[in-house]
Formats: C-alpha cells, structure tokens, sequence
C-alpha cells in the first residue's frame, strides 16, 4: 500500500470509521475511494482513430457493456499501432482496418479469431480548382498524375491502416518518389485533413472523417467509388494462449455481439450527416 494510501487509512480510523468518516477523508486529503469493476470484467479494445471518430462505436458499445454487465476502455490509436498493442497483449480485442498486416498478425498467431464487420470507401480530396487534373480518375491514374505534377500531397505517414493504403496506391502508381510537396504528418486522421485542407493539396481520407469535416473544410472528393478504395473493418481477438491476461471470453463476446444480425442491421443504419457511413459485412 502507497503512503497516501496509508494515511487515508489511517485518517479514517481515527474519524471512526464508516461512510461519512470516508466522506470526510477524501475531502480533507484528496483521495477517493476506489471503484469496484462491473461484474463481467473490464475489456480492452484498441481501435483506430477513423473507427473512434466516427461516432459509431459510442451507439454500439454501450449495448455491449449493458449486455455483459462490462466496461470497454477504449485505446484509439493508428492500425499499426493498435496491431502492436495486440502482438505485446496490452489489448484484448483490435476493431482496425489493413487487411494484409491482419492476415500477417494472424498468420503469426497473435490472433485468435478474425471476423469481418463493416466495410466504408476511401475517399480521395483536393482543392476544388484541381491543380493535377485528376478528377474523376482511377485512383492508379490519380496518383502517378499528382506524383507527375508534384503537387501538394499530404500523408498521415504513421503506419495506420489509412496511410498502408495509401502506399498500396503508390505503388499501384509505380512507386512513391518523395519531392518538396509531399508531406507526413505522423498524426492521425483529422490533424492530416486539417493540414491537407490548409495547404490546399490532395489527401486520402477515411469516409467517416470526411463527413465529420466536409462542412469545415474547402477540399472536395475527386474520384469516384473503386475496388481500390474499399475500406474493409475487421474485429480480432487477441491470442489468450500468448498472454495469460488476456480476457477471452469477454473478447469472443464482443466478436459475437458485432456480427450479430441486430449490431449488424445498427452498422447499416448509423449515419453521419444524414449520410449512410457502414455497409455490414454479413447479411443474415
């Protein structure tokens, strides 16, 4: 027990004990009493940045904590890092969204269960005036032009699920080739868009982060719906064999509670904007 610990102890010994002797010591000395966890345990969820500010998981994971009488702490951080935290067991469930690093944390067994949830499109904005010309273009086609063209484009360049995208689409270009107007961030999503829309250069930008900004920003999407935009989520419970702490069943649960039909029939119904955000993975 810490110092401070001890001396609210003792401070409540001497006031004689009970509930309003505890009252008075948190008061006089600062402390609180400390409180209990929800009967079903407490799960840790890493998510990604574009998942968090989408508002979607603040509609779903209170049914989820209802349900399982649970708490969900949620740590929204870049795919690239939401997957480490799974690797190292620091998390007991990923929700994120770069299909290929989740087939190689599976396929080196970090993983214990991977479900496909939603999926949303990537959309691709500039400034209205179109400097590169890449208006209605194939994403390919887009990026070697603003590549040719060297204008400004700016990257998250954090490893997150959106920015493995966005080097999928150089290289479907024919690589990247940094020059003067190409420029990481290294922060998530909204701070990349806010730079993107202040400079007035092309950026990669999740569907949901683009609706939450579209009415403060003055960069417009420029390229149609694609394959190579389609932005896939998936929810993987992290590996118990691993890590002993892990809390797998509370992890299976959620994977459940995600795929079922009614949290699913929820995905397809949540908007943004008055928009439609989520197509669900499963139809039941």
């Amino acid at each position: 027990m810490s110092l401070f610990r001890r001396k609210c102890v003792v401070a409540w010994l001497t006031l004689g004990g009970g509930p309003v002797a505890l009252l008075w010591v948190c008061l006089l000395l600062g402390c609180r009493p400390v409180s209990t966890p929800p009967a079903g345990g407490v799960l840790r969820l890493a998510t990604t940045t574009s998942a968090k500010d989408s508002g979607l998981l603040d509609e779903l994971l209170p049914r989820f904590e209802t349900q399982q009488d649970c708490r969900v702490d949620v740590l929204a951080v870049g795919t690239g890092a939401a997957l480490k935290r799974g690797e190292l067991g620091e998390v007991d469930v990923l929700f994120v969204h770069a299909p290929e690093a989740e087939k190689a944390l599976m396929e080196a067994g970090h993983g214990s269960r991977r479900e496909p949830v939603m999926v949303n499109y990537f959309v691709v904005l500039g400034p209205e005036s179109d400097p590169a010309g890449i208006r209605g273009m194939e994403p390919a086609a887009a990026f070697r032009e603003i590549r040719a063209q060297r204008a400004i484009f700016v990257s998250r360049g954090d490893q997150s699920g959106t920015h493995q995208r966005e080097l999928a689409l150089w290289e479907a270009a024919g690589g990247l080739e940094a020059w003067d107007g190409y420029q990481q961030t290294g922060e998530g999503m909204g701070h990349t868009l806010t730079v993107a829309d202040q400079l007035q250069g092309y950026v990669l930008v999740d569907q949901g982060t683009y609706l939450k900004f579209q009415d403060k920003i003055q960069l417009v999407s420029l390229l149609p719906a694609s394959e190579s935009l389609i932005n896939p989520y998936s929810v993987i419970a992290v590996n118990p064999s691993k890590h002993a702490e892990i809390h797998a069943g509370l992890a299976t649960a959620l994977i459940e509670f995600l795929i079922s039909p009614e949290t699913q029939q929820l995905i397809n119904e949540y908007r943004v904007s008055g928009q439609p955000l989520f197509q669900a993975a499963h139809n039941h």
